[in-house]
């Protein structure tokens, strides 16, 4: 039949099933501890990825909470966001501000000449490139202008160049022709924009906006900002002015917009709990990865980070901190708030009439608690310092083990490969020499025999 291997024709015997039986027996024992350690150091890798993703989106929130989260159990309110809207933060104490705005802040905008030939205007009519110096305060923004560069590609060039940076431009266009008009995001006196060089376009420039400060009074006292965000006009506060206070329809003084900050047992609650959702969500990935299952049969499955030292002290770390005492209230534990730990799976929830009732009384204590340089924050930060350090830290070292691991025992594969390869052309080889041996042999033993039959049996003469 097509595609039928005969082998051992000389002794009808299949030397290629019994060379195959040889170097599966040869290679079965190395393989299969090759295949187990890869199976292991490639799961343990997997996991510990997971564990690092989680404790760095642990860590980002942390960062996140110190700047946002509200612990001091007070919110703002502003009686006209069309003027102003505020946030609070460390720091802020409860009270009432009056906030009359007369002047936003305002960026610096400018014009180049217009060109005839709209967008598609040739800047730079010469055979070498030139430079447009772009300049606000000590920065200087240089754009290269290639020979034969329209107006379009010098403003694509500006955007690409410097967007991130706070700089933009834009071409208006109309029946006279195009010009580009540059933009700053920076705000206040003294962000001017000046243009410079040798391009063409530093000529013929317009003003369109003078930068200029943010004007308001807070409590009847005047105030300036360069920016229309205030994170220092008031402790703890940050305002972000969005308009010019409002004049009556029939004329008179502006109305002023009132930023009360008060107590919110709400707005407390949520920045707890958010802190117990992150907590939550690094203790969850550690227990997919340490997990021991039951199967049908009533034998364990465990985790890939099952016994793991490395995240069993991680643990331990965060956990330290969550249980220490701090601030300096009468209430220094979240226990006392109301958090609750579960003795099995290590998450916590909150007790809400236990939280209601403390947040009463001593709301204050959950800042001390969790903010500053001492607070639980930033202590559960630096316990994890050791942990999440991109290429020295705990994980970091445990990846780069696994995958030098992993890379050694491709290099097994490949010498165990080359050696199998090399046994069964050995075998090979001698198999078919004993063949042709038998071969022979067996022709000479029908010759033999021929000669004894006929010797045995004379033909009558």
């Amino acid at each position: 039949m097509a595609g039928t291997t005969v082998s051992g024709i000389g002794s009808n015997i299949d030397t290629q099933a019994i060379v195959k039986s040889l170097v599966d027996s040869e290679r079965a024992p190395k393989q299969t501890q090759i295949n187990n350690q890869t199976l292991k150091a490639t799961t343990s890798l997997s996991s510990i990825g997971k564990i690092q993703a989680a404790l760095d989106a642990f860590r980002g929130a942390l960062d996140n909470m110190k700047t946002t989260a509200s612990f001091s159990g007070l919110s703002g309110t502003s009686s006209d966001e069309k003027v102003a809207t505020v946030t609070t933060g460390n720091g802020a104490a409860a009270g009432n501000f009056s906030l009359l705005v007369t002047q936003l802040a305002t960026a610096s905008k400018i014009s180049t000449k217009v060109y005839a030939d709209g967008a598609s205007s040739v800047v730079n009519a010469g055979a070498v490139p030139s430079t447009l110096s772009i300049k606000q305060g000590s920065d200087t923004f240089d754009v290269s202008i290639p020979a034969g560069a329209t107006l379009q590609q010098v403003r694509d060039s500006i955007n690409s160049q410097y967007a991130n940076q706070g700089l933009s431009a834009n071409i208006l266009t109309d029946a006279n022709g195009s010009r580009m008009v540059l933009t700053s995001s920076k705000t206040g006196v003294g962000s001017d924009l000046t243009l410079s060089g040798n391009s063409g376009l530093e000529t013929g420039t317009s003003i369109l906006t003078t930068p200029q400060n943010a004007k308001y009074t807070l409590d009847g006292v005047a105030m300036e900002s360069k920016s229309n965000t205030i994170a220092d006009a008031v402790s703890g506060i940050t305002l972000k002015l969005t308009g010019v206070s409002p004049v009556p329809s029939g004329g008179g003084a502006a109305t002023p917009t009132t930023i009360t900050v008060s107590a919110d047992t709400t707005t407390l609650k949520s920045s707890v709990k958010g802190f117990v959702d992150t907590y939550n969500a690094l203790i969850k990935a550690a227990n997919t990865e340490t997990q021991v299952t039951t199967n049908a049969d009533g034998s364990l499955t465990t985790g890939a980070l099952t016994g793991d030292a490395s995240l069993r002290s991680l643990l331990s770390s965060v956990r330290t901190e969550l249980n220490a005492m701090g601030g300096t209230g009468q209430m220094k534990s979240l226990a006392q708030f109301g958090v609750e730990t579960d003795q099995k799976t290590g998450l916590l929830s909150i007790d809400d009439k236990v939280f209601s009732a403390a947040a009463k009384t001593n709301a204050a204590d959950i800042n001390g608690i969790f903010t500053g340089d001492t607070g639980l924050l930033a202590r559960m930060k630096t316990a994890t310092d050791t942990f999440a350090q991109k290429t020295t830290g705990v994980f970091a070292a445990r990846s780069a083990s696994l995958s030098d691991s992993l890379n050694d025992l491709k290099k097994q594969q490949d010498s165990l490969d080359a050696r199998m390869v090399s046994l069964q052309t050995s075998l090979t080889a001698k198999y078919t020499a004993m063949d042709s041996l038998v071969a022979r042999l067996r022709a000479q033993s029908d010759s033999i025999m021929t000669t004894l039959n006929a010797l045995n049996n004379p033909k009558d003469s």
